[in-house]
């Protein structure tokens, strides 16, 4: 289904994080000797760009969805799918995953991100109207206006490379 336009600004979003865990999934197996720098760009995403995202589909986009019966146990799940992932960039600040914990990081949020614009997403705009809809997306806006639009980028160590 086509992505309405009130939910485009989160999946640009959502593309960018599952660009992140693609990254981290092929440069996997990870070197202790590259673990810092792989966490620190972690730790940085979630700074520019994910944790806001998290605070406003918490603020916005869930309250939208749990009007819904039907999606009231997908939202709860994915709100502690958050939790869960809030850990994780916590723990990436203090530099403090494994390898295989950051791939478990990277696996756990790209199913995430698929749940949403799988499930989610899709039945939102199935059962909202598009004046709902409308109103959901400048909600949206304003819970994002404090996201940097430029999105973070590989350092040269985190950078795969031709074959990876």
């Amino acid at each position: 289904m086509l992505r309405d336009k009130s939910l485009i600004p989160l999946s640009r979003r959502h593309q960018r994080a599952l660009a992140l865990c693609v990254r981290i999934e092929r440069a996997s197996p990870i070197a202790e000797t590259d673990l810092r720098v792989w966490q620190k760009e972690v730790a940085e995403h979630f700074r520019v760009e994910i944790g806001i995202h998290f605070a406003a589909e918490e603020q916005v986009l869930f309250p939208a969805a749990r009007r819904f019966p039907e999606l009231v146990a997908l939202v709860e799940e994915l709100h502690a799918d958050h939790g869960w992932l809030r850990w994780r960039f916590a723990r990436a600040e203090a530099q403090d995953l494994s390898a295989e914990e950051l791939l478990g990081f990277a696996q756990r949020l790209s199913a995430h991100i698929r749940r949403e614009e799988r499930q989610l997403f899709e039945r939102l705009q199935e059962l909202m109207t598009p004046g709902d809809l409308a109103t959901l997306g400048e909600g949206l806006d304003t819970a994002l206006k404090d996201v940097r639009q430029a999105c973070a980028l590989p350092n040269s160590a985190t950078r795969l490379r031709a074959g990876e």
